[in-house]
């Protein structure tokens, strides 16, 4: 079977005296029943391509089924008379959420499990299922989480009465994916957010229990288009913090979670490139902002009177500050310093750092525990070392081991390396690489690698150790990360060096990341491999113009690729959110910088590595149409005879299958082409 091979109906674009021929605008319109055909051919024609990659394809998976342990089971966070825990079973492909009743003491004994949730009864066999979020009124009754079947943003809240174990008439669609739903204190109301026609979060609504959902009422509707709600309780429980955020700028507004029926209360009004976040400690309002501060300073103000502001600390332009963690008597700030992650603990008007002994490492705080919390939990993991859970005595700041992730299998993480890497980009910026491999791999000289890259949205890429990445690095293949600019991994200013007319730095720093590695013989041209998804397949499809010629093989997974025709498209889902984040190319001078990079306006009649593009037909974020037609024009000028494949997931959206084992064979799938390609041999 020959790849597929598009039609093309001319259909040029016209704009600031340009025009942008696009002769495969046609797929856009899931509707007619050749779009369909040729995403199903293009699937029969991936299926031809990776079964000679079958056996491959079944070691690889294997290796990670076995990685996948008995059982794990979180360590349970106490919330009110109960601890909450999550346990996944090595034979399930979902999570089972379930609780312990605390004894007299407060403390966890063997008291009975009792089951919240099993994902594992709710899901239709080879369906989706996801459930993002689950909150438990105060009485620890009641249960309101959000559920969808079919990929997209839009979610559905249902409550359990626990007693029971049945299902409330409660039920509220159109529900946003998450930062959407919160209980009032006294349980008669649920708090909500529903998006518009544009999938944009924009509506807070209040639903009395027990009422039609007809009945609910508006609180508060958004109405600049640039920005979207979402809402969380503040760890105190006292107020339903409502933020509605562009990505330059914030307002927040408190609810009195105890006076359900109370007015909103803004806390500072928006100013044009002010962002601040906002958490309710002891008799006070803590605020986290970047006016006057770019890497953001920590203020606070009475409840009284929310314009007297004063300094938690002293502004620090080395230190990041990002999130707030009050306690009864603590307070934690979460953060980032010298490229990595970071927890303080507030100290004589000081901000002490915890220690950690790796030199590269994540750490964060457990969300959703006890304001009264006398030890707190943290995560803590490396490339090398799983997620580790510690708790933290909130009194003598003691660091106590509570619990490491159990890895199936024979693991010694000292057969196995980890280090950091700084290529120089081509204006001189030092960016960097987290690097992991087993022991030996550079025995025979430069290794098999994949370089993995995001780089938007302020978004990091920070080490996490992955079991299922073992059965590949066991193989001798290295995995690199470059935390390149548009990420926030050095500060505020990685994030502002890598968006709108910065947006190149992006590439560049990735293509300075490849070059340093094959330069310092860590790999060759024919050995790398570079993967990427959503932003981060704009970043591959980009490269893959740019400097495709230093890779073997490219994943763009679920790649935003026609940037310029999106971002004119007012009608496609969330477009007016990012105009901020990449520009908004009705002006001339963001039309043309824009096009400068988008992969599917500069693809060229030349050679591209080989390309294994993953996309999904209900995807909200990016449609199913833009890899498609990149695909498309690609097959039509590349020269070279690389493989490219299009594997479209017809029943999934951007973040693909639901079930663990669904995920891992996808992506055994994955490596095995990844494999084939830059020369694996066993």
């Amino acid at each position: 079977m020959r790849a597929p091979i598009a039609k093309r109906i001319p259909h040029p674009h016209r704009l600031h005296g340009d025009v942008r021929e696009d002769d495969y605008y046609w797929l856009k319109d899931r509707s007619n029943p050749e779009v369909i055909q040729y995403l199903e051919d293009e699937n029969k024609y991936y299926d031809q391509v990776m079964e000679p990659l079958a056996a491959l394809t079944e070691d690889i998976f294997q290796g990670m089924v076995d990685r996948v342990p008995d059982s794990e089971v979180n360590v349970p966070i106490k919330r009110g008379p109960y601890f909450y825990y999550a346990r996944l079973d090595k034979s399930k492909q979902y999570p089972i959420y379930a609780r312990k009743q605390a004894d007299t003491r407060g403390q966890l004994v063997d008291a009975q499990e009792e089951v919240v949730l099993d994902l594992n009864q709710m899901v239709d066999a080879d369906g989706y299922l996801s459930v993002t979020a689950q909150q438990m009124d105060t009485a620890h009754r009641r249960l309101a989480y959000l559920e969808n079947r079919d990929g997209t943003d839009r979610y559905t809240i249902f409550v359990k009465d626990m007693e029971t174990g049945k299902l409330l008439p409660d039920e509220i669609p159109d529900v946003y994916i998450y930062g959407s739903m919160e209980w009032s204190r006294c349980g008669n109301y649920i708090f909500y957010i529903t998006v518009d026609d544009m999938e944009r979060p924009c509506r807070l609504m209040r639903h009395r229990m027990g009422t039609g959902v007809e009945q609910d009422e508006l609180i508060y509707e958004e109405k600049d288009e640039t920005f979207t709600l979402f809402i969380q309780k503040s760890q105190s429980g006292k107020f339903i913090i409502v933020h509605a955020d562009s990505t330059t700028t914030s307002e927040m507004r408190l609810l009195d979670a105890d006076e359900p029926l109370s007015d909103l209360r803004v806390v500072e009004a928006r100013k044009p490139g002010v962002l601040y976040i906002v958490e309710h400690w002891q008799d006070e309002l803590l605020i986290l902002t970047n006016e006057g501060a770019e890497n953001f300073q920590l203020l606070r103000c009475p409840l009284d009177d929310l314009t007297n502001r004063e300094h938690v600390v002293t502004y620090h332009p080395d230190r990041y500050l990002q999130g707030l963690y009050p306690f009864r008597d603590t307070l934690l700030v979460s953060g980032r310093e010298n490229g990595l992650t970071q927890i303080w603990t507030l100290e004589n008007d000081q901000l002490i750092p915890l220690k950690w002994d790796e030199p590269l490492y994540t750490v964060d705080v457990l969300s959703n525990q006890s304001y009264d919390a006398d030890e707190v939990l943290i995560h803590y993991e490396s490339l090398l070392t799983p997620e580790t859970t510690y708790g933290i005595d909130l009194q003598t700041k003691a660091k106590n081991r509570l619990q490491v992730a159990p890895v199936s299998g024979a693991y010694d993480p000292s057969q196995y390396r980890q280090e950091q890497l700084w290529a120089v980009a081509e204006d001189g910026v030092k960016v960097p690489l987290a690097v992991v491999y087993k022991e030996g791999a550079f025995d025979q000289g430069p290794a098999p690698l994949i370089l993995h890259g995001y780089g938007s949205y302020g978004a990091n890429s920070d080490p996490y150790f992955s079991p299922y990445r073992l059965p590949i690095l066991e193989k001798g293949v290295v995995f690199v990360t470059a935390q390149v600019r548009g990420g926030s991994e050095m500060g505020r200013h990685w994030y502002e060096d890598g968006k709108m007319q910065q947006k190149r730095n992006t590439f560049t720093d990735f293509i300075a990341a490849a070059n340093h590695l094959i330069q310092n013989k860590y790999t060759t041209k024919e050995q790398l491999a570079a993967r990427g998804g959503s932003a981060g397949g704009l970043l591959i499809g980009a490269v893959a113009n740019m400097a495709g010629e230093l890779f073997e093989v490219m994943v763009p997974e679920v790649p935003f690729v026609d940037v310029v025709t999106t971002m004119l498209d007012t009608s496609i889902p969330l477009t007016t959110l990012e105009w901020s984040e990449w520009g908004d190319p009705r002006k001339q001078e963001d039309y043309n910088y824009i096009k400068s990079y988008s992969p599917y306006d500069n693809v060229e009649a030349k050679a591209y590595p080989h390309l294994y593009i993953t996309t999904g037909l209900n995807d909200p974020r990016v449609g199913y149409w833009e890899p498609a037609k990149w695909v498309a024009r690609l097959r039509t000028l590349k020269t070279d005879d690389h493989t490219v494949v299009l594997k479209t997931n017809m029943g999934a959206g951007h973040f693909g299958k639901s079930g663990r084992f669904d995920h891992l064979k996808d992506a055994a799938k994955c490596y095995a082409f990844i494999l084939d390609k830059i020369g694996y041999t066993k």
